[in-house]
């Protein structure tokens, strides 16, 4: 059972859009940061090294340099890498990356307006480090852009630019547990609910691709060579990653999921949906037939909350954060 906690304030309320709650983990803090976007700005909170109090900053979508624009975010992400943590937004104009406390921008990276058709929207959504010391972000015309971060300063470049989907990529996941054999280590997933499985490295293979079945996939995870699919009927699929099987699949919500998190060090499964419920779920695989198994743990209720936010706040699953539409507030839950 998870009981709720005090709730952190934001200086702003949360937008409608998928994903968003990002939580950066520091070892041997119950909560270090916790991030969300409404409208061109960034709402960060951090909490200070005594546990006791919390410090705001704002981030404001720019065009590149210092001129201010009018452009709106559409996701916030700590990409963690061996090397240094970034903080990468995502907007209609670009991929801008900061240090992890937002107080100096390391990286801006324009999207390009001519390539898109004149009535097509244009905007980067879906982060993920991967690889090591690769950043991936999706664009709205279904390319996923590598960046390759060196250990430390602005050298940061375009490596590949990944192909396969036609629609606008909606999440990317990398591995948090461990990759079986041939099992890949990085999913895409799109508007239309095709995913992706790659293998990263110097060069990016793709090693299966999942196909739509009629519904937008807008969160994906990854977690010891299942793929862990939400989809906009309120359905969690479980994907064998190394072949694209599918191997469960559960009517988690009754409306469309906005966000998964997985707990990588015990396999718990965090959804998040407009249907104001979050969900605990437990992942595993049966030693002896080798079946995926899903197994509910605990169930929310956010009253009146559409529910756009969910993310672990600890690699074993003890305790988590929510954002809801409209909410200046992160709720917060932890084990009783």
């Amino acid at each position: 059972m998870y009981r709720k906690e005090k709730s952190l304030q934001l200086r702003s309320s949360s937008a409608a859009l998928y994903n968003n709650l990002s939580v950066l983990r520091r070892p041997g803090r119950p909560l270090a940061c916790c991030c969300a976007v409404h409208g061109p700005g960034l709402s960060l909170v951090s909490a200070d090294a005594d546990g006791e109090g919390f410090s705001h900053r704002q981030l404001q979508a720019k065009e590149g340099g210092m001129a201010l624009s009018a452009s709106l975010l559409t996701q916030a992400a700590w990409c963690v890498l061996p090397s240094r943590v970034l903080l990468v937004l995502t907007s209609q104009k670009g991929i801008q990356m900061y240090e992890s406390d937002g107080s100096i921008m390391v990286y801006w990276h324009a999207l390009d307006v001519t390539e898109h058709p004149p009535a097509q929207a244009v905007f980067a959504r879906g982060i993920a480090a991967a690889g090591g010391h690769f950043i991936c972000v999706g664009t709205s015309s279904g390319l996923v852009l590598v960046f390759d971060i060196p250990p430390k300063g602005t050298n940061i470049t375009v490596s590949e630019v990944l192909e396969q989907h036609h629609d606008a990529i909606t999440d990317i996941a990398a591995e948090l547990g461990q990759a079986p054999d041939g099992a890949g280590d990085l999913v895409t997933a799109d508007d239309a609910g095709t995913l992706c499985v790659w293998s990263t490295g110097e060069e990016f293979i793709l090693l299966s691709k999942i196909p739509a079945f009629g519904c937008s996939c807008p969160s994906v995870k990854l977690w010891n060579g299942i793929v862990a699919a939400g989809y906009g009927n309120g359905q969690i699929r479980l994907y064998e990653a190394a072949t694209g099987l599918l191997r469960a699949e559960v009517n988690a919500h009754a409306r469309w999921i906005y966000a998964l998190d997985v707990a990588p060090q015990t396999g718990k499964l965090l959804s998040g949906a407009e249907d104001s419920f979050v969900h605990v779920w437990k992942l595993s695989r049966d030693l002896d037939t080798d079946d995926v198994e899903i197994e509910h743990c605990h169930a929310e209720c956010v009253t009146d909350t559409q529910v756009c936010g969910a993310r672990f706040c600890d690699p074993e699953g003890n305790s988590f954060a929510v954002t809801g539409y409209d909410l200046s507030e992160i709720f917060r839950y932890s084990r009783a």
